[in-house]
């Protein structure tokens, strides 16, 4: 009997980790520079998805439109060798391969780019915040946790509006065991589901960023173990699906 493919949970950040820029300061800064100064300005004392909705209000009512947003996504920069990583994994007949985005972007801006980049059935499940066009053409925000209802309780250092290891141990839950979980992040949000992988994991964090300066100062201590890589570009990732 064949032996079968071992299962791989692949799980990417999106912003600075799947492409290469922050989508929610990238719109501004192509559509609007006074807002993308705004929000560097006002970035430490409104939560980060709050003021991502109040910039889109604001954009909205000084004219900026639905094709201009959607126009910048679609020049967002997407390495063109993490796009021949995914597709090629997840094509891969030596893995079975699901792919899980947990990202703290927002469902029409990750939807967006997929969509253009023809990667719309790349990922099996998108956990991230919830987002509309309304009619008048205003995109509409929300935190995936509302800050009304009960709120998530990680300790680890998460925004409010997310838990990014609750979300990664709830999918586990519902699908199951994998045989390895591999971790693509670069933010220090992204250190709460590094800190619950197990030894036979690996995280890619990103170089000179959030998450790497977090599990150099604090993965010892919070008893990290998976295996750590440190990458730069999408080619070093290219190349490391390709012996996964």
């Amino acid at each position: 009997m064949p032996l079968q493919p071992k299962r791989v949970l692949v799980v990417f950040d999106f912003d600075w980790s799947f492409v290469d820029q922050d989508t929610d300061r990238w719109v501004f800064e192509v559509n609007a520079l006074h807002l993308r100064r705004k929000m560097e300005d006002m970035e430490k004392s409104v939560q980060w998805t709050d003021l991502v909705a109040m910039m889109l209000r604001e954009g909205h009512a000084e004219g900026i439109t639905r094709d201009q947003v959607e126009g910048a996504l679609k020049i967002l920069p997407v390495h063109p060798a993490m796009i021949r990583a995914v597709t090629r994994l997840k094509a891969s007949e030596d893995q079975n391969a699901t792919f899980f985005c947990l990202s703290n972007a927002n469902q029409v801006f990750i939807d967006t780019i997929l969509k253009d980049k023809k990667l719309d059935d790349l990922f099996y499940k998108i956990t991230t915040n919830p987002a509309e066009w309304r009619e008048d053409g205003l995109l509409v925000v929300r935190r995936r946790v509302d800050p009304t209802g009960p709120q998530h309780t990680c300790t680890v250092g998460c925004s409010p509006n997310m838990c990014k290891g609750e979300e990664l141990t709830a999918f586990l839950v519902e699908h199951g065991e994998y045989d390895k979980v591999v971790y693509i992040g670069d933010g220090s949000n992204d250190f709460c589901p590094v800190v619950r992988l197990r030894e036979q994991d690996t995280v890619f964090a990103r170089t000179a960023r959030g998450l790497q300066r977090r599990i150099e100062r604090e993965g010892a201590q919070a008893g990290l173990k998976c295996k750590v890589v440190y990458w730069e570009g999408a080619w070093e990732i290219e190349e490391a699906f390709a012996t996964l």
